[in-house]
C-alpha cells in the first residue's frame, strides 16, 4: 500500500492540535507547518510525534503546497487542526489505496459540529473536500480564499466522513465569516466583478431558501434555521464588501 503523509498548517491551534493529531496515528508521517504561533502549537505537535516546521505565512495554498513538498511520501492527506479523521475514514483510506491506485485524488465528505449537533443539511453537507491526493498529479490552486486542490486525472470519492469542529459558538462563526467575506470580496474585485442591487437583495434571499428548504436545513430545527440565516448573511456581506471596494461613489480623502 502507498504510504501516506498527513499535513496540517497551523497558527495558534493549541486548543485543537492534540485532538487532531490523536486522530492520525495510522498515518506513516505527520507534518505540521506553523506560521508563527505564540501559544506553543509547534511544541505540542512535536510532543505528539509530529514533525513541526515554522515558516512565515505565504497564503493558504502556498503553505499547503510547501507542507506537501516536505513530505517523505507522495500520497498526502491534508487536514486542518479543527478536523478529525475517524477510524472509519482511516480504514477506508488504507483499503482504497491498497486496491485502487488509479485516481490522482479522492474527495472526502465533511460533517460539521455546530450548535450542539452534527449538521448534515444546508450547504454544509456533504461538503466534499479533495484532501487525499497524489502530489505528483495534484496540488493546491493559488486562491486567497476557499483554496482547493486541482488534480490531473480522475478523482474518486470516499464515503466515510471527515469531522469538522469549525466554530466554538455564534460569535466565532461570525468572526470567521467576517474574515472570509473580506478575502472573497477582494478576490471578486480583482477579477473585475461588481456588486449590483440584485446581488445585495436577491442572492442572500435565494441562499437562505436553498439552505433552509432545498437542502433541508428545516429538518435541523432552530440550528438549521440559524445556519441558513448565517449562510445567507455570508452572501450579503460578501457582496456588500465588494460594493464598498468597487463603488464609483466611494469618496476618499485626498
Amino acid at each position: 500500500m502507498p504510504r501516506v503523509t498527513a499535513t496540517i498548517i497551523t497558527l495558534n491551534e493549541a486548543a485543537n492540535i492534540e485532538a487532531c493529531l490523536a486522530s492520525l496515528p495510522w498515518a506513516d508521517e505527520i507534518i505540521v507547518v506553523d506560521s508563527g504561533s505564540t501559544d506553543g502549537t509547534p511544541d505540542r505537535a512535536r510532543a505528539k510525534g509530529a514533525r513541526a516546521i515554522v515558516k512565515d505565512w505565504p497564503g493558504y495554498s502556498n503553505q499547503k503546497n510547501f507542507a506537501a513538498g516536505e513530505a517523505k511520501h507522495d500520497w498526502i492527506l491534508s487536514v486542518d487542526a479543527d478536523e478529525r479523521v475517524t477510524p472509519e475514514l482511516a480504514a477506508e483510506i488504507k483499503q482504497i489505496l491498497g486496491t485502487e491506485p488509479g485516481p490522482s485524488g479522492y474527495r472526502i465528505p465533511r460533517v460539521t459540529w455546530h450548535l450542539g449537533r452534527w449538521i448534515r443539511t444546508t450547504d454544509w453537507y456533504p461538503d466534499p473536500q479533495l484532501r487525499l491526493y497524489d502530489r505528483r498529479r495534484a496540488r493546491w490552486k493559488q486562491k486567497p480564499v476557499h483554496e482547493s486542490v486541482a488534480a490531473d486525472g480522475e478523482v474518486g470519492r470516499l464515503t466515510s466522513e471527515l469531522q469538522h469542529f469549525a466554530y466554538r459558538d455564534i460569535s466565532h462563526h461570525h468572526l470567521t465569516m467576517d474574515r472570509y467575506t473580506t478575502l472573497a470580496a477582494k478576490e471578486m474585485a480583482e477579477a473585475g466583478r461588481r456588486a449590483s442591487f440584485f446581488d445585495l437583495t436577491i442572492h442572500p434571499w435565494a441562499a437562505f431558501m436553498r439552505n433552509y428548504i432545498l437542502r433541508r436545513g428545516i429538518l435541523d430545527g432552530v440550528p438549521g434555521f440559524i445556519i441558513s440565516m448565517m449562510n445567507a448573511y455570508y452572501v450579503f456581506l460578501k457582496f456588500a464588501k465588494l460594493r464598498a471596494l468597487t463603488s464609483e461613489h466611494d469618496v476618499r480623502p485626498r
